[in-house]
Formats: C-alpha cells, structure tokens, sequence
C-alpha cells in the first residue's frame, strides 16, 4: 500500500524534474524549494497565456478580406484604393474604411439625413447606397466644404445663427443646405423648409437653420 507520504514525495520528484530530494532536508528546505519550483511552474503557462493573447489581438487586428472586391472612390478631390465587402454600404465604409467620421450614423434607414454626402453635386443619403455604386464619381462629405480656418459659407452661417445643439444632425444639415443652393427652391422660408424635410435635427433648432440657409441664399 502506497502512503500519502509517499504520492507527496513523487509529485515533488516530478516537479523537481526527477530529482530526489536528500533525505536530511529541514521541513524549512523542503517549503523552499517547493515554492520556488511552484513558482517557475506557474510562470511557464502565463507567460504563454500571454503570448496566445498577443497573437489572438494581432489576429483580431487584422482585416477579414474575405470575399472583398477592389474600388477606387474620390473622396473629397483624392483618389482612395479600397478593398470593400459588396454590401458595404457608402456610409459604412466612409466612416469605418476611410475613417471619415464627420458623416452621421442615425437611423440608418434613410429616415434622418444625417448621413447625407454629395455625390457628383448631389446630396444622397449615404447609408442607403451601396459603395460599389460610386466607383470614379466625386464623392463630398463634411470634412471636404471647409476647414476650421476657412470654413464654407455655408458652416460659417451655422456658426453665425446657433443652427445646431448636440450638434449630431449638423454635418448632414449642412451638406444638405449647401446642395439646397443649386436646387429650384422657392425664396421664402416654407420652401426652404419643404427641401429640408429630409434632415432631422431632434434638439428642435429648425428655425435658426433655416435661418442659416437664408442668410447664405441672400449672399450668393
């Protein structure tokens, strides 16, 4: 009959890689060097554990381009070398390809206008367009009108007449009111209303954005 003495001392031979320990070892020895062995043990596998995560992030950084197809979009005057999924739509792959986010993600129905761009001059909702379809046409978003030190009129008159709150519908508002100008639009505020119907601002700063886009039409 085998003792627990016994199974100790050869689970302690197995970590000490089949060394046998001398018999006139102190208790004190015995602990000590149990817990040193114990402690190299226990670092093989976390530092292992550690190398799996390294190569598992480096593997969840790297992008899936399975089944992608090759596209050229001019996006704000420069040509973008893309490799999209088919049914990326145009929003998508401006904010999460091109990492051009001043485009608004709303409903994502084509109910709100936040997402609207210009397409060769015209303003589109973008999350209802497939990024396939706009190969070689002249795409505009926000961050192509103007910059902080040379805004568009059109930014400018947002600014000038407070058309914004939370602020998340006003590049979409914005895109739209500056199409809006080379639209027939009646001279009155009703029909500048009737254009805009298709932008959603939910803080309710309607007036002033009409306001806005009034203040550009008088000055072009």
């Amino acid at each position: 009959m085998v003792s627990v003495a016994a199974t100790s001392v050869g689970r302690v031979n197995d970590f000490f890689g089949g060394f046998v320990p001398s018999s006139n070892w102190t208790r004190r020895d015995f602990l000590e060097a149990s817990l040193k062995t114990g402690a190299v043990v226990a670092t093989v596998p976390t530092a292992l554990q550690s190398q799996t995560s390294k190569e598992d992030a480096v593997v969840a950084a790297r992008p899936n381009i399975e089944g992608t197809l090759p596209i050229t979009l001019r996006i704000n005057g420069k040509d973008r070398q893309l490799r999209v999924d088919p049914r990326t739509t145009l929003l998508d792959c401006l904010r999460e390809t091109v990492v051009l986010t001043g485009t608004k993600k709303g409903c994502d129905h084509g109910q709100c206008g936040a997402c609207t761009v210009h397409v060769n001059g015209r303003r589109v909702n973008s999350c209802l367009s497939l990024a396939l379809m706009h190969e070689g046409e002249e795409i505009t978003t926000i961050e192509g009108l103007g910059v902080p030190d040379a805004l568009h009129p059109m930014q400018a008159a947002f600014v000038a007449c407070d058309g914004y709150q939370c602020g998340y519908c006003t590049s979409g508002q914005i895109m739209s009111a500056v199409a809006l100008l080379n639209e027939p639009c009646g001279p009155d505020d009703a029909a500048v209303k009737e254009l805009m119907s298709g932008n959603i601002c939910r803080c309710g700063a309607y007036a002033n954005i009409v306001a806005a886009i009034q203040q550009v039409r008088k000055n072009v």
